[in-house]
């Protein structure tokens, strides 16, 4: 399912009409990419930041002896790239890939934080959002190292989900990564990983089938 660019973080507050005519200032590049495929690679130079549209897409990075690390998903509606394309010529130390089918737009930066020739008077609504979507990717990034921040895998596996439960204001909840993915996100060995999840349940903590995962604490909700 597609979003509508109105429904998005960027676009909020912004008509349809409004929008469209938006699009053709900042030079809109609708492209779809299958599962699997790179969109933005490590060490390349981007002047537009993306809209995810329909699909999903994971930003990671990788050190010199291949070690890779997730960073974090990309949702429908929501923006990557978005730092990088507002320092010209910054090389991309993240790349973002495809988690399934994904259709992205990219919208011109540059064109964005200057005020067009038709002089919208929604642009600056545009420049405003956008702040506010940078402010909330530092937000998500301050949020992945308080969850390593624990030297233990447990403490790491329970500081991300006791977010995840209170974001779904549940103890039921469904994460956006497999093991692998969790695992790099968390910074942790994929088996060790699994061993203590297998340990977890065990203990009655939490239950879990594939990326559904039920907290099991007293009073929990």
């Amino acid at each position: 399912m597609e979003f509508l660019l109105a429904d998005t973080p960027l676009f909020q507050g912004i008509t349809e009409g409004e929008i469209q005519s938006l699009l053709q200032c900042l030079g809109a590049d609708r492209r779809k990419f299958p599962k699997g495929a790179v969109i933005l690679s490590e060490g390349s130079v981007t002047e537009s930041l993306g809209i995810v549209l329909s699909g999903m897409a994971l930003i990671s990075c990788s050190d010199v002896w291949g070690n890779n690390s997730v960073l974090g998903h990309i949702a429908p509606g929501a923006v990557f790239a978005e730092v990088y394309a507002c320092i010209p010529g910054e090389p991309l130390r993240i790349s973002v890939s495809a988690v399934e089918d994904t259709q992205v737009l990219f919208l011109n930066v540059g064109r964005m934080l200057t005020t067009c020739t038709n002089a919208c008077p929604f642009h600056a609504k545009l420049v405003h959002n956008l702040l506010t979507v940078c402010a909330h990717k530092s937000l998500q990034l301050s949020q992945r190292i308080l969850h390593t921040s624990s030297k233990s895998i447990r403490g790491r596996l329970m500081s991300y989900f006791s977010q995840c439960a209170k974001a779904a204001g549940s103890g039921s909840f469904q994460i956006p990564y497999n093991r692998q993915q969790l695992a790099d996100y968390l910074g942790v060995d994929r088996s060790a990983l699994s061993n203590e999840l297998s340990k977890m349940r065990k203990e009655g903590l939490l239950e879990y089938q594939r990326n559904q995962f039920q907290l099991k604490l007293p009073g929990l909700f």
